[in-house]
């Protein structure tokens, strides 16, 4: 399964001294990996490889009640190496991976 869709850069509110960037997966792609038969992990989360842009990095998403879906955090170096701002649209392509 592959998924690429495009949401903004939004920080999270709770640790804004830290700096916790993500994106929101979609309703409809959250969905679909919800269904993913992988083995349980810490919060829910699912290991996946990620590409935005020309950066590609392995990371989880993690499900998240606030935002109605999985989020995908975006480490500083992807932000950097992109220019990624603030707000601005993000298009991901992600797929689950068995690590």
């Amino acid at each position: 399964m592959q998924l690429t869709f495009t949401a903004p850069l939004w920080q999270w509110d709770a640790r804004q001294d830290d700096a916790w960037w993500f994106v929101t997966v979609p309703p409809d792609e959250s969905d679909l990996l919800a269904e993913v038969p992988l083995p349980p992990r810490g919060f829910g989360s699912i290991r996946v490889q990620v590409t935005a842009g020309t950066t590609t990095w392995r990371t989880s998403v993690f499900p998240s009640k606030e935002q109605a879906g999985y989020v995908l955090p975006m480490k500083k170096a992807v932000r950097r190496a992109e220019g990624l701002s603030p707000g601005a649209p993000v298009e991901v392509t992600l797929r689950p991976v068995d690590l």
